[in-house]
């Protein structure tokens, strides 16, 4: 009887650690090296599923979300939040511009080789784009990512080894 009370108590101590972070932090494995230099294809992330109840993503955020439904793809996407609702978001000769002001971006792979025109971004979705500018489908391609659609945000690379490290969310003046 002994015995049975101890695995009991050992279960419900498990689950106490368990359920509290399933529910508030997540593993992610990334899938292409959209976010080169700063996250690689098949590092391991930690994502922070708890960011966004209180608190709205801000510009210069790594977030994992759900790709919109426009998008075909079984995996989350992770990127990097540019646009805020009701912001004008362009792009042209190599720079990124928020309501009309460059944005500063020392974090890329390389300076992006496409146009998009003034775009306001709706209410209640985000802009993204992804490091490695020139290599991803994100906002630049006409979509942007709904709130309900957001995972959270990324906090740490965790595997390999070699790659562990805090992510880097930049901001802008």
């Amino acid at each position: 009887m002994r015995i049975f009370r101890e695995i009991l108590i050992t279960a419900l101590i498990a689950l106490a650690i368990f359920l509290p972070m399933k529910a508030t932090v997540q593993g992610y494995e990334v899938q292409y090296g959209c976010m080169m230099p700063n996250i690689l294809d098949g590092d391991w992330i930690i994502v922070g599923k708890v960011a966004y109840q209180f608190s709205e993503p801000q510009r210069g955020d790594a977030i994992v979300f759900d790709p919109p439904a426009a998008v075909n793809s079984e995996f989350p996407f992770i990127k990097r939040v540019i646009g805020l609702p009701g912001e004008t978001i362009e792009v042209h000769g190599g720079r990124v511009y928020v309501d009309g002001m460059p944005l500063q971006e020392n974090y890329l792979y390389e300076e992006p080789r496409y146009t998009v025109s003034a775009t306001v971004v709706p209410d209640d979705e985000y802009f993204v784009l992804a490091d490695n500018r020139n290599s991803a489908n994100d906002s630049h391609n006409g979509w942007t990512v709904p709130r309900e659609n957001l995972i959270g945000r990324a906090r740490v690379t965790y595997w390999p080894p070699s790659r562990w490290s805090v992510i880097d969310h930049f901001r802008y003046d």
